[in-house]
């Protein structure tokens, strides 16, 4: 029985140590993986500061009081969500904690009577709000890890045919900011329409110079705001597409650390309960040769006693034929 037990703890063991080389092995791809996504982050954001300042001068010269984009509808009765999550799993609470933001704001407006669509970014949403039967628009999937400013192209123009075909009022962003490799946050952001308070304020933030002089447009503001204004959609939305690919590297590389060190300490007790039933058994079969060795012992000294004393060996029987 210790023996059989012995053999079932060290192919446990075994297991156990496979997983943990994979686990180590993903930790450190993950952990590669941040810093690339990190430079890519910040190479972005050139890009998207001058756009911005650009269509915040556009929007102070007028250009907005005709623009869709900016002026935005009075009435918002159905709202777009872009769901922003991985491919794949093994990411600690990465996709949990933008499915439960989504989900949070399609109750609300549920509550409100109105209505929704979600665009699932990932095969982790799509996967998951399918088979909750939400009502879903086109998904987008395979690029999580390493997005590419194409993807955002097509993300970023779907959602703008939607808004200017009346499909929809309001289109938001689900996603996972990252903030540093050890913090990240789940934020909702206003991408359609824009606004222009909204236009001013990300230009602030983001280190934008005030409009300080006049500007000659050629052709008119309206048209160049109308060609830039899709291009800014399609800046933001590949913006937070690196944002949440940095964040599901920070994420996988935490999780694989932690199922790395959970690893170490299963194979520890393991250890030490195979060491212990070995233990066990080295104690029972020695006892079974003291055991036995007095066993023999005693018969021998009984034979002897016998013999001494003139009687008959005990152990042969004195009936005979």
């Amino acid at each position: 029985m210790a023996g059989g037990q012995e053999r079932i703890l060290r192919g446990r063991i075994r297991s156990v140590q496979a997983t943990k080389k994979i686990t180590r092995a993903m930790e450190l791809i993950a952990g590669s993986r941040i810093v690339k996504a990190q430079q890519r982050v910040a190479a972005a954001v050139p890009y998207s500061e001058k756009i911005t300042d650009v269509v915040k001068h556009l929007s102070a010269g007028g250009a907005a009081a005709s623009s869709p984009f900016l002026a935005g509808r009075a009435d918002v009765k159905t709202t777009c969500y872009i769901a922003i999550t991985a491919d794949r799993g093994l990411c600690g609470g990465y996709n949990t904690g933008v499915l439960r933001a989504t989900e949070g704001e399609i109750k609300a407006d549920l509550a409100a009577g109105k209505n929704y669509i979600v665009i699932p970014v990932g095969r982790k949403a799509e996967g998951y709000l399918r088979f909750r039967g939400y009502n879903l628009g086109q998904g987008f999937a395979g690029f999580s890890d390493t997005p590419a400013h194409s993807n955002a192209s097509e993300i970023g123009q779907y959602v703008v045919d939607l808004f200017l075909t009346g499909q929809v009022d309001k289109v938001e962003l689900v996603y996972t900011r990252f903030v540093s490799a050890g913090n990240q946050e789940v934020v909702l952001r206003p991408l359609v329409p824009l606004g222009r308070d909204l236009v001013a304020a990300q230009a602030d933030d983001q280190g934008a110079a005030d409009a300080g002089g006049d500007y000659e447009y050629e052709p008119d503001p309206e048209g160049i705001l109308d060609t830039l204004l899709p291009r800014y959609v399609e800046a933001r939305v590949y913006a937070a597409l690196l944002n949440a690919a940095a964040s599901e590297h920070a994420f996988r590389q935490r999780a694989m650390k932690s199922a790395t060190d959970n690893a170490e300490e299963i194979i520890k007790n393991l250890s030490r309960t195979m060491n212990r039933a070995r233990q066990d058994s080295i104690t029972t079969e020695i006892m079974e040769i003291v055991g036995g060795a007095e066993a023999l012992s005693s018969g021998e000294d009984a034979i002897v006693i016998s013999s001494v004393f003139g009687m008959e060996n005990p152990f042969v029987s004195s009936d005979r034929v």
